[in-house]
Parts: C-alpha cells; structure tokens; sequence
C-alpha cells in the first residue's frame, strides 16, 4: 500500500455543535495493523469513513505515498482506492450464494471466469470456509458470515482493508477466536488493516498499534503495550480497561520521579515516574490497574475491607474501601477473598502512571 497519512483531519456535521473528528494527524506504515478504539461517538468510525472516501473532509488531507486523496476540495471515489471495506453487518448479499458474494467484486472487473474461479477458491481456502461455495448466508453461522465479508473484500486484492467494528455482534467466544484469526489472515496477506473497535481488548489483541480516540481527537497513539501500561491521559487509562484512579499529595519530587501520598495518613507512600514538573504538596491521581493491587490477609500495606467480591473465571475481582476511596483489586480466580474480610492493601509504585487532578 505504502505510507497513509492523515493531516490535520477535521469534520464538523451539520447541525452538530462540535466536530465528529478534529485535528486528527495519523500515518500507518504499509502493511500494519491499526486499531482505532474509543466509545461510541469519539469519531472513530467517521475517520473509517473518510478514509475511505465516503465522506469529504472540512478541513485537512489523506495521502497515500504523498498522493492525495482527500482533501476539502476534492475526493478520490472510494472505487478508485484500491480499498476493501467490512462492515459491522457483513452486508453480504441475502440471494447470492457463498461464491457469488466472494466472486462479485471480481466479476465487476470483467476478470475470466476461469479466474475468478481459482482467485475465489484459493481465498475460500486462506479464511477457512472451502466447501460452502454453494451455500447461502441465510444458511450460515456469524463466524462463517464474517469470513465470507472478509474473503469478499480480501479477494480483490486491496492495498489496504477498512474493518468497521466487524465482530460486534458475534458472541464472546466466537469474536474472541475471530480476533486471533484476522491477525493470523493480516500477517499472511500483508495487507495494511484499519480496524474500529469500541472493545479495548479486541484493540489491544489484534494491533500493531492501537489510537486511542476521545471527542473526535488522537488521545494517544502507541503499541497496545503502551498505551495499556503508560497511558498518556486520564481518558487513555479509563478507555483501555479497568483503572483505579486514587487521589494522591506529593510529598517530594525532584527530576522524573515523585514520591506521593494516596489512601489517606498515614496511607502508602509511593515512588512513581513524574512526566512533568510537580510541586510539593501538590494534588495529583495514581492510575493503577486492578492486577497490580495487592491484597494479603497479613504482611506489609493499608489496612482495607473488602466490600465486594465478584468470581469471574480465570480472575477474581475485589472492590476494597480503605478509608473514603475504594480501590479494585484482581487476583487469581482461586484467590477469592470474601466480602467483610478484612486485608491488607499494597501498590508498586513503579506500576503507576502520576496523573493531572481531576
């Protein structure tokens, strides 16, 4: 595909007080995985849509290689990019058969039927659905719906793949196996995949890199990694799961690193990175994840009280009170402390993210 780059993206609807995408800068490298995440609304599918040329831009460009195909004066037809597009219904045609819908967009191009027939059977092969050539969607399951979407915009040999929340409407276990087949189908065919999600684990399980999307802007832009582990703001930490948010004071600071007060006096004193300059005596919130708490019937930490606790499987979630804050805390799913016990609560600094104040 080559290099796509957005600049400065802004779109405004009518009739919308704030704009749907605004500023937006963003350059995906030729043949990775992107996934645009964020709640319904921060403007991730209409970035979707203006890459692919279904809607004009107010303000900004898209290039690919320095070729502009958007920009507020003129649009290249979403025809002439060379763009595949999945989208979250499947929209496969009801009354074609498997072969059909996958042969349709090659037929369009007056390909040989000989062909298109060994380009759809060769396809039908890589996304797991030989042998249903001749079978209706009507008469498929959503797992084999959304392979015959994908085999049908992959077949026309794209440079680039446009994925428009494709597994959120398949159930848990099934969008769970789908996610760990499309990067497995991303890394055979080397095609550069766009993917809008609003679900963080699918984001960060399928990505190279992962934009985080908050009211129409880029919160942050990163390996999914990093935007779990050091996310850049406050609505980076709560879009990318579950996060406790604690009050804290600092009590010293001097160079990249602050130690600060959080769950009360004498509470815990923590050691964490500092991204900028912050005074003594300073309020600021710790963004810790829920792994990463602590809780022991004895040994060092606060004391807290676990006020509730939930059994999910592979983990246990505790929601513990230690003074006025209340604090989630994950565990191992055999670990399950009761509600009405009381623990000891411990955090690593060195697994926090220092924060602005609310």
């Amino acid at each position: 595909m080559g290099t796509l780059r957005l600049e400065s993206l802004s779109l405004r609807y009518p009739g919308r007080d704030a704009a749907a995408v605004h500023d937006v800068d963003l350059e995906i490298a030729d043949g990775e995985f992107v996934a645009l995440v964020g709640p319904s609304g921060c403007g991730k599918s209409t970035t979707l849509r203006l890459i692919a040329g279904f809607l004009r831009p107010d303000a900004g460009r898209i290039l690919v290689d320095g070729v502009v195909l958007s920009d507020r004066n003129r649009v290249v037809p979403p025809e002439r990019r060379n763009m595949g597009m999945v989208f979250q219904s499947f929209a496969v045609w009801p009354h074609m058969t498997v072969f059909g819908n996958v042969a349709f967009g090659l037929a369009q191009r007056r390909l040989p039927a000989s062909e298109v027939r060994a380009r759809v059977r060769a396809m039908l092969e890589m996304v797991d659905i030989a042998g249903l050539e001749h079978v209706y969607p009507g008469q498929l399951s959503g797992g084999q719906l959304q392979r015959v979407a994908l085999a049908r915009s992959l077949v026309v040999e794209p440079r680039t793949l446009l994925l428009d929340e494709p597994l959120s409407s398949l159930d848990a276990k099934l969008r769970e196996r789908m996610c760990g087949e499309l990067k497995a189908l991303q890394r055979r065919t080397g095609v550069t995949f766009v993917h809008v999600t609003h679900d963080q684990a699918e984001a960060l399980a399928v990505a190279d890199r992962v934009a985080v999307m908050h009211a129409g802007r880029i919160e942050q832009f990163a390996t999914p990694r990093e935007v779990y582990l050091r996310p850049a703001s406050r609505v980076v930490a709560d879009t990318m799961g579950a996060v406790n948010l604690i009050a804290a004071r600092v009590v010293s600071a001097g160079g990249t690193s602050a130690d600060v007060r959080v769950l009360g006096d004498p509470g815990l004193i923590l050691r964490v990175t500092a991204s900028a300059a912050l005074a003594t005596g300073s309020e600021a919130l710790v963004a810790v994840r829920p792994e990463d708490v602590a809780i022991t019937s004895v040994g060092p930490g606060v004391e807290g009280l676990v006020a509730e606790a939930t059994f999910r499987g592979t983990f246990a979630e505790h929601i513990v009170t230690v003074g006025t804050e209340r604090v989630r805390a994950h565990t191992l799913g055999h670990d399950l402390v009761e509600a009405g016990r009381a623990v000891k609560v411990s955090i690593d600094g060195a697994r926090c993210i220092l924060l602005p104040p609310l």
